[in-house]
């Protein structure tokens, strides 16, 4: 009887507050949007009344600068959209290059053992020394920040891609080729799908670094791009427009982080 007292007393508890109905990942999602909510209140709050606001703008005041001053510019838009396409370009020819000679590296121990090494020493070298190379090989216009942008991007692709292939069990390569299994069909259904955490981690990874990438060409050596706009209003003190393109940054990195993670979760239903 005290069970069934107990029982009624939750079931009453849970359906009177609505936070106990929500399931684990509503709880995460809530608790998140929360943390940000408390985040832009004490910016605000500090800014306001402790802070510079020549130097660091409100969040009121950088909303009002996104719609006053960045959206409404046909100059800023055009930056955006152009920047935008160099990010997605970059990312494009990263992802298929990375793609393309991770799986020429991977696919035999010679080839790995031979040009695995050198990528490695590549990839430790600072990418931002190697601009002035880019700016005179491609000049200052989309084509240098579209190259300084795959630059960035190609080598976490590639670097995983040859990880997820040499983390593949061998028993399964062994098991597929006794059972008459081509190359390709051993790839598809036997590689592939044990390297799609890794390679994924390769593309999230890759789409930061050519974001990186492509604003740090555009910060340096353009004209045009969020990056030299971002530079322009830094140089004369105009920090609302400033944190407004920052955080169009910020959107697009995860607007593109969030469709790799889409892509991701379909090929990962394999899992379940």
């Amino acid at each position: 009887m005290s069970v069934t007292s107990a029982n009624i007393r939750q079931t009453a508890a849970v359906s009177a507050c609505p936070w106990l109905r929500l399931s684990d990942a509503a709880k995460v999602a809530w608790a998140q949007r929360l943390i940000v909510i408390v985040l832009l209140l004490v910016w605000e709050i500090w800014a306001r009344l402790g802070g510079n606001t020549d130097l660091i703008a409100p969040p009121t005041a950088i909303v009002r600068a996104l719609f006053a001053n960045v959206l409404s510019d046909p100059d800023i838009r055009t930056a955006i959209a152009l920047t935008l396409f160099e990010v997605v370009t970059a990312y494009a020819l990263a992802f298929a290059g990375g793609l393309a000679l991770g799986i020429a590296m991977g696919a035999s121990d010679i080839s790995r053992r031979a040009a695995f090494p050198i990528v490695l020493l590549l990839y430790a070298i600072p990418q931002v020394v190697l601009l002035p190379l880019f700016t005179l090989g491609f000049g200052i216009g989309p084509a240098a920040k579209i190259a300084f942008g795959f630059s960035h991007g190609i080598f976490p692709i590639l670097v995983n891609v040859v990880a997820g292939m040499q983390n593949v069990n061998p028993l399964y390569l062994k098991a597929a080729r006794a059972m008459g299994a081509s190359r390709s069909d051993i790839f598809r259904d036997v590689i592939f799908p044990h390297m799609v955490g890794s390679f994924f981690t390769g593309l999230r990874l890759a789409m930061t670094m050519t974001l990186l990438g492509v604003i740090l060409a555009e910060l340096y050596v353009s004209q045009t791009g969020v990056g030299y706009f971002t530079k322009l209003f830094a140089e004369t003190f105009d920090p609302a427009p400033l944190f407004a393109l920052v955080g169009m940054l910020a959107a697009m990195a995860i607007l593109l982080n969030s469709l790799v993670r889409q892509a991701e979760r379909r090929f990962n239903r394999w899992k379940g």
